[in-house]
């Protein structure tokens, strides 16, 4: 079993349509196995779109959830976790398990779900609170940061993938989901700042190229290290903002060409934190969604199940185009073969 996350330090739906794109190509594509995905996210956009997306009441299907007793969602078991912080919970992780597809028919039977939850941002604070408490005998922060590894260790036989959206934020909940993960997918965008939101992507994680030694003492690898746990290790870099029929758009090359120059420069002098030796073997290009993108993620359907036309959207009449639409399951393709 292989725990893979999607994470940038930008954020944006983009990274979230990505992350439901692949994970039901993967379940589509794998229909003997059974994959999970965890929305560590306070926008619960990920669960909104597996609940049905905007157009089917995914939102309303989503709060549904989140009332339940107990709340049914990954800030549900966070909640539990609060009373009795470092140590394991005698809890059931099916209590927080979501099958999407019986609210959603567009999506692969073989997937769960833990939902995303805005209570997630009320319980930072008091998260990282615990978490920095000094304990004679305890590793606070360690005992913290394990709690999804907590929840997945008495299921984990029962899945083949998990995968963990996680928020753009370097907060303590996204601190957690990245402990216990085994690959990182970072989506990045054509633009200066996406450039910037990988460099410290490299940063958080990985404390790489720090300020000061100061930070280093605190940083996230370094703690983890003194645990003696491995650290994720980077998967696939998606580089998304691409025209249709020409590749990269000339606007956005040149920004595309540097993180490749940041990636094989970091490939040579940090090859551990990389599942791939060739930057040709980790980048991958994923073409603009564009409106075909719209209309899936407003439907909350994959790409591959969706009809090409004039389609209803909200009281809309949106066009799909069937070659864009293949672009993108093309596109999609490609990436979900990498994992």
């Amino acid at each position: 079993m292989t725990v893979y996350a999607f994470w940038n330090n930008k954020g944006g739906t983009g990274k979230t349509s990505l992350c439901f794109q692949s994970i039901c190509f993967y379940a589509h594509q794998h229909p003997e196995e059974r994959i999970l995905a965890i929305d560590v996210c306070p926008q619960a956009n990920l669960s909104e779109l597996f609940l049905g997306g905007l157009a089917n009441d995914g939102s309303a299907k989503l709060l549904a959830r989140q009332g339940e007793i107990p709340r049914a969602t990954i800030g549900g078991y966070f909640q539990q976790r609060l009373p009795s912080p470092y140590s394991p919970p005698n809890l059931s992780p099916t209590d927080f398990i979501t099958r999407p597809s019986h609210y959603n028919p567009a999506v692969p039977g073989n997937i769960d779900l833990v939902c995303g939850d805005p209570l997630l941002e009320l319980q930072a604070n008091a998260i990282s609170t615990l978490a920095n408490n000094q304990i004679p005998g305890t590793n606070a922060w360690l005992a913290v940061v394990d709690w999804i590894r907590d929840l997945l260790d008495p299921i984990k036989d029962q899945y083949d993938a998990i995968f963990v959206d996680c928020n753009p934020s370097f907060s303590i909940y996204t601190q957690i989901a990245l402990s216990a993960v085994d690959r990182l997918i970072l989506p990045v965008m054509a633009d200066d700042s996406s450039r910037r939101a990988i460099q410290n992507a490299f940063s958080l994680v990985y404390g790489l190229k720090l300020p000061s030694d100061i930070y280093a003492t605190y940083a996230f690898a370094t703690r983890l290290k003194a645990a003696e746990r491995t650290l994720p290790q980077v998967h696939a870099i998606a580089k998304n903002r691409l025209t249709q029929y020409m590749g990269p758009a000339s606007a956005y090359a040149a920004v595309l060409r540097s993180i490749d120059e940041d990636v094989a420069k970091l490939l040579y002098s940090n090859p551990e934190i990389f599942t791939f030796d060739d930057p040709n073997d980790g980048v991958v290009d994923i073409r603009d969604f564009q409106t075909t993108g719209v209309v899936a993620f407003a439907r909350g359907c994959p790409l591959y199940a969706l009809q090409a036309g004039r389609l209803d959207v909200m009281g809309h009449r949106v066009s799909v185009h069937e070659e864009y639409r293949q672009n993108c399951v093309e596109a999609m393709n490609d990436l979900t073969s990498m994992l």
